[in-house]
């Protein structure tokens, strides 16, 4: 192992066997033995890395990627099919918080076992008892039975042992959001502190500004293997792009046809009008003209919309809003805005409006059509005729996306 290296993990191999009906006794093992089917499922399949001592590491990926398995056979709670993993150093894992923890013993007895669980003799623990209670913020039920404590006093106290018990390696799963906002603000500056001392340490976390905050790199896992390893800045935009395609994907793979109902069967505060036209079917489209109702923030959006004449309509116009989920008008137009003229509905037709670039930021949105005459009597007018879904690649705030540019003038880029 080399000297500058905290981890090294070469070749880490994990197979788990998963049985479809197995019996959990002796006897319906016996007689139904045949039903001992199992699939053996590869969760990691032969990744590397090391970690420098005092580095903060992140793993990132999507659900069963492999990030907690990793994290559990560097604490030793499970061990690889195959490969090693070599650390230096005494381990703290904040794993599963209170694991334990007895209910009918109080705080305090508590903190002397869970502390003895991560190798502390009984004069370390004494000497750190203290700041273990004050950080905690527990003093006034230290003494009491850890079943009265509510679920945030239990993973408080829990956290408070693990994060005093000064490793030279901390190992942490997706367990920062304990307690209230006061409490998580706290926690974040006791791992900065313990990052500044030296320790090293490996997070695993969706939340991906929280990795930000604390990481020097980041590893990505997908499927078992290392997708990409690199700075946050470098690997998490890729991350939050893949991610986006994939929820777009399955977003319009669960697509249903959409029809607009019969105009008689919607004769509500959703849809009103004389009838003349009618909307009858509508379309949200890419760029490549495939129908979604999943798309990207910045992508071009054609909404392709359909119409039956029941009679003939002069002076008439078409317009279409945009609503955010919680009753946000983010914008609105017209044909009559647009000054493209009086429109004419004599026969069944399309119309498409094409949305060069939809920059309104991530969210759930729903688009209204509406057909109507020259004086804005409507004719056709439909709220909520199409629900669709926008997501985001970057992390920035509010409702659109202004394009804007950056002048940096003596200030230096890190």
């Amino acid at each position: 192992m080399r000297e500058e290296n905290a981890i090294e993990v070469k070749d880490l191999k994990k197979q788990f066997k998963v049985y479809y009906d197995k019996g959990s006794q002796l006897k319906e093992k016996m007689l139904f033995w045949k039903r001992n089917r199992y699939e053996n499922r590869q969760v990691l399949n032969g990744i590397s890395f090391e970690v420098k001592k005092g580095e903060a590491v992140g793993l990132i990926g999507h659900n069963g990627c492999g990030k907690s398995t990793t994290l559990k056979l560097l604490t030793k709670i499970i061990y690889p099919t195959s490969g090693t993993v070599e650390m230096r150093g005494r381990v703290s894992s904040l794993i599963e918080l209170g694991a334990g923890f007895h209910p009918d013993m109080s705080g305090r007895e508590n903190i002397y076992t869970n502390a003895a669980i991560f190798g502390l003799s009984k004069r370390e623990i004494e000497e750190r008892l203290d700041t273990i209670i004050e950080f905690s913020e527990l003093q006034a039920f230290i003494d009491n039975p850890v079943r009265t404590y509510s679920s945030g006093m239990y993973m408080r106290l829990a956290f408070a042992v693990a994060i005093n018990v000064n490793a030279d390696i901390l190992l942490i799963d997706e367990i920062l959001a304990v307690g209230d906002a006061n409490f998580q603000a706290k926690c974040f500056d006791k791992l900065k502190e313990i990052k500044e001392r030296g320790t090293t340490i490996i997070i695993v976390s969706h939340a991906l500004g929280q990795i930000e905050q604390i990481c020097d790199r980041t590893i990505w896992l997908q499927d078992g293997q290392i997708k990409l390893s690199g700075t946050p800045r470098d690997v998490h935009p890729k991350y939050q792009n893949y991610m986006n395609e994939m929820r777009k994907k399955m977003a319009n793979e669960n697509m249903d046809e959409f029809v607009p109902p019969e105009p008689e069967e919607t004769e509500d505060e959703k849809r009103y009008g004389d009838k003349r036209v009618v909307i009858t079917e509508v379309e949200m489209q890419n760029a490549e003209g495939k129908k979604q109702r999943a798309f990207t923030c910045g992508e071009p959006i054609t909404i392709q919309v359909q119409f039956h004449v029941n009679e003939p309509v002069e002076k008439a116009m078409m317009g279409f809003g945009i609503f955010r989920r919680d009753g946000m008008h983010c914008y609105g137009c017209n044909t009559h805005i647009d000054n493209i003229g009086d429109l004419s509905f004599k026969e069944d037709g399309t119309v498409r409006i094409r949305l060069e670039e939809m920059d309104l930021l991530e969210g759930s949105y729903s688009l209204d059509l509406a057909i109507q005459t020259d004086l804005e009597e409507p004719i056709d007018f439909y709220r909520e005729v199409m629900p669709f879904e926008l997501y985001n690649s970057k992390s920035d705030i509010g409702v659109v996306r202004i394009p804007h540019s950056w002048e940096l003038e003596e200030v230096q880029k890190e």
